[in-house]
């Protein structure tokens, strides 16, 4: 039988996307909206798949609202970004349309639908399909043969790696079944390979959920069996649209023209290697779009080094186009108007999207040209050595002064045939990491997996802790380093899950309750609380007795440690309102910190504060405090809280119904944590620093209620002792330090001017040393000890002297500092050698660099073991090069 040519409709990406929608609808599913590309789940950093928001459904975490749902969820993954660009199909932004079951069809009626879809709505000819299975999934095989109609050559068995589908490293999982696309029928059925992408594309994919791994990888049965389907919007569209690659769909390519138009370029005339740029960027720009609108923003860490890396990676590939300056921002422009009917946040959040892409893209810019001409003399350097690597501490330098992501220089010495020493990097990193791990929030993913394992055999734990500080509980789990077990002993630190708790598990910023656990003979020391979808994990330690699965215990929670925590959660949110209020109303939270000793407060801002406004700021929050505001808390519905006013926290995920937090004519939010009652009860707030954390972001860090006391015994003790130790008053402190520091500069300003003379009377003494060259003299030499600014006086006055010459002069100034001048005659300039060009080539070999002007430069370096042979190639090299 003749194969049909091509599919007989075609269709725009969005009535792809709404047609799918629409056919899963009416068969019972309930259209849900696309979640943030910001996940619940903390073993993933983005939001990689369709079904990761109803992850806790699949695992009997969270019961579902309804039994069949369908969604268009945006997704991210970067872990094949190399190919992006280069293939027809690989991207990072990408949507997922995605029907699920939760306990209702299972395979007959997915595999029937999906081919009804397939076949009958967007009429892919059905001789074109080819279906693959998991090798040991004969159910499935048998519906696509028997009730299908498959002929049973057209249904490929495939290996785990192909058809065995997980969500991440633990979680629920299970056998697909994928539907392929053939554009090359005419190549006969004879040697059918599915992993052959020219002739192939994966399209649909059925996932029979029907396991949860945990993170050893054991598999048990879940207790009821789902279905969680995924369809490529971009690839159906390719398919539909007949085009050669999923960029040139409408989906995308609108941004790629956008992009050519800057570059004055046609993208149909443009090379290979063009069209390569032109497709990074518009993929690229359309996962940036929808990552700031979801409340990311860039920075060194998490998931805002993804969207640093991403934006990094379009201006590099604008440049490599001709694209010279900022230019993110119009393209932006073209991918918000392409998603702001479905996305509605993308429109909404225009003017912080391109606010954040113009702010990262320049600061990018200042430091990209002088980065690009140091990676091009190092791969030049390193292309002809034995290696053909390029060093970890060359990467650092790219990385930490250039704003070079590692796998951009990865990916540019890939380009010229050379690799990256990606462990010397990590090791020149480790400080930055270090700093960034313990300001970053951690969940232990052991202890999860382990309840991933349990969630369908054990209650969930019911919070008691708004309204109690003490419950008489029933212990449901024990785990000891991440895996369950039935008791734990005196002396054993574990984790406890209760079937009830009055312990607050830390969320929305909040620390968890401490506390203790306790009965006959037993008593436990709780020292941290996290929750893990709806279990609470009490974090402890036995000082006394044993403990059971099973066991009655009687949980009490600290209360002056819960009042503290209380006075700064509500402290936290007077000192949003205020900003709002004197600062800009458009400050929305961007994070926070509520310990029992401090508080801090993370807000969208282009600016830093003055010190009047910080001020103005915190006496406005004392100022409600001292008024007594009396606070009222009530849940209703998501939609009645926002209309009265009530603020969230972009990127949040909200219930149906939510918790209001409102202190009339203050502050009102949607809030899960605990609160005073009455604004009072915090008695003070201190303000205790106003920073930058990221582009964009300022935090404030305070204490409030006892913690201020505390806060000012401190200072008043510091002050007490510099009183004692200047002789002056409290209040004649400040003009004591004054006249102190102009004392010190002016003693400094007399030091350099005798080290100056020093170094000059040092230097004079090299005249003898010069050595002649031809015409010219040329003195190489260290100075002990001498400054940078001295050093450069010497050796102006040394080629002052020595007439027609060259004087390259070095010293350590302190350890681990290098300083290097050179001074060159006009004569040697005519010889084309340029004292900028030249010290800086020296300054390299102390790992360091620096330039300046023909006739007189500078420069540094961080290796002083190096100097000596530093001198002696500058020495040898001028010996050489001058006639």
């Amino acid at each position: 039988m003749a194969k049909s040519p091509t599919p007989s409709t075609t269709m725009t990406g969005a009535e792809i996307r709404q047609t799918f929608l629409e056919f899963y609808a009416a068969r019972g599913h309930a259209i849900k909206p696309s979640a943030s590309l910001v996940p619940e789940d903390p073993t993933v950093l983005l939001t990689i798949a369709g079904m990761l928001p109803f992850k806790p459904i699949f695992l009997g975490q969270r019961p579902a609202d309804v039994d069949r749902a369908t969604t268009s969820q945006k997704c991210i993954r970067t872990n094949d970004i190399e190919n992006v660009g280069r293939t027809a199909r690989h991207h990072t932004f990408f949507e997922m349309l995605g029907n699920f079951s939760f306990g209702d069809y299972f395979k007959e009626q997915a595999i029937a639908w999906a081919w009804e879809l397939s076949t009958e709505v967007f009429k892919l000819p059905a001789d074109r399909l080819i279906v693959s299975v998991f090798r040991e999934d004969d159910d499935a095989f048998a519906i696509w043969r028997d009730q299908i109609g498959i002929p049973a050559y057209r249904i490929q068995r495939m290996d785990e790696a192909d058809n065995f589908w997980t969500s991440g490293p633990t979680g629920p999982c299970g056998p697909c079944s994928e539907i392929y696309y053939d554009f090359h029928p005419e190549l006969g059925d004879d040697k059918i390979d599915l992993e052959d992408d020219s002739r192939f594309i994966e399209f649909y994919n059925l996932v029979f959920m029907q396991y949860n791994r945990d993170a050893e990888g054991n598999l048990t049965p879940l207790q009821n069996q789902n279905i969680d389907t995924g369809l490529g919007l971009e690839r159906m569209a390719q398919i539909l649209q007949q085009v050669p690659n999923n960029y040139e769909t409408d989906l995308i390519f609108p941004i790629i023209e956008a992009t050519a138009g800057l570059a004055s370029l046609d993208y149909g005339k443009s090379d290979e290697k063009t069209k390569v740029s032109l497709k990074v960027i518009g993929d690229h720009v359309r996962a940036v779009v929808h990552m700031i609108a979801d409340g990311i923003t860039a920075s060194n860490v998490g998931r805002g080094y993804i969207l640093r890396r991403l934006i990094r990676r379009v201006v590099r590939h604008g440049r490599l186009i001709g694209i010279e300056g900022a230019f993110i921002s119009k393209v932006a422009e073209s991918a918000i108007q392409l998603a702001e009917k479905p996305f509605p946040n993308t429109r909404q959040r225009e003017t912080v999207i391109k606010a954040e892409l113009d702010r990262e893209e320049s600061r990018f810019l200042e430091t990209l040209e002088r980065g690009e001409k140091l990676l091009a003399d190092i791969l030049k350097r390193e292309s002809g050595s034995k290696t053909q690597q390029i060093s970890g501490t060359d990467a650092f330098v790219l990385y930490d002064t250039y704003g070079f992501p590692l796998e951009l220089t990865q990916e540019i010495a890939e380009e010229q045939g050379l690799t990256v020493d990606a462990a010397g990097f990590e090791t020149a990193m480790e400080e930055q990491r270090q700093r960034s791990k313990d300001a970053h929030e951690t969940i232990d993913l052991t202890v999860q997996g382990s309840l991933d394992s349990l969630a369908e055999h054990i209650h969930s734990t019911e919070f008691l802790g708004y309204k109690d500080t003490t419950s008489a509980s029933k212990v449901e789990a024990l785990l000891v380093g991440g895996k369950s077990v039935d008791r734990i002993e005196a002396g054993q630190e574990g984790q406890v899950v209760l079937n009830q708790t009055p312990f607050y598990a830390e969320s929305g910023g909040q620390v968890g309750d401490r506390g203790y656990l306790s009965g006959d003979d037993l008593l436990i020391r709780v020292h941290d609380v996290k929750k893990d979808g709806d279990f609470f994990v009490h974090f402890g330690r036995v000082e006394r007795g044993a403990l059971a699965v099973g066991d009655q215990v009687t949980a009490q929670i600290d209360r002056a440690c819960r009042r503290r925590a209380q006075a700064n959660h509500t402290a936290t949110h007077l000192l949003q309102a205020a900003l709002k209020k004197l600062v800009d109303p458009d400050i929305s939270q961007a994070g926070s910190l509520v310990a029992f000793d401090r508080l801090r407060f993370d807000f969208n801002c282009p600016r830093a504060l003055t010190a009047d406004e910080v001020q103005q700021v915190e006496e406005q929050v004392n100022s409600w405090i001292a008024e007594g505001h009396q606070g009222e808390i009530t849940v209703m519905a998501l939609e009645e809280a926002k209309a009265k006013g009530a603020i969230a926290m972009f990127g949040e995920k909200y219930s149906a119904e939510v918790r209001v937090i409102d202190f009339p004519g203050v502050s009102m939010e949607l809030c899960g944590g605990t609160h005073v009652s009455n604004t009072a009860e915090i008695g003070l707030f201190k303000i205790i620093s106003e920073a930058g954390v990221a582009s964009g972001t300022r935090r404030i860090e305070a204490v409030a209620g006892p913690a201020v006391l505390e806060y000012l015994n401190v200072r008043d003790a510091v002050v007490r002792d510099l009183s004692d130790r200047f002789k002056a008053k409290p209040e004649e402190l400040s003009d004591r330090v004054t006249t102190l520091q102009t004392d010190l500069k002016t003693a400094q300003k007399e030091l350099e001017a005798l080290k100056s003379e020093m170094a000059v009377l040092k230097s004079d003494q090299l005249l003898d040393s010069a050595e002649a060259v031809g015409s010219l003299k040329v003195i190489v030499a260290e100075l002990e000890g001498v400054s940078a600014e001295a050093l450069k006086t010497a050796a102006e006055r040394l080629l002052q002297k020595l007439g027609a010459g060259a004087v390259v002069l070095g010293s350590v100034p302190e350890p681990e500092k290098v300083s290097l001048v050179a001074a060159f005659s006009p004569e040697v300039i005519e010889q084309k050698l340029q004292a900028g060009k030249f010290i800086g080539g020296i300054a390299k070999l102390t790992g360091g660099g620096g330039g300046g002007r023909p006739n007189l430069a500078q420069a540094g370096g961080r290796d002083a073991s190096k100097l000596p042979e530093a001198l002696a190639s500058a020495k040898a090299q001028l010996l050489e090069t001058l006639v």
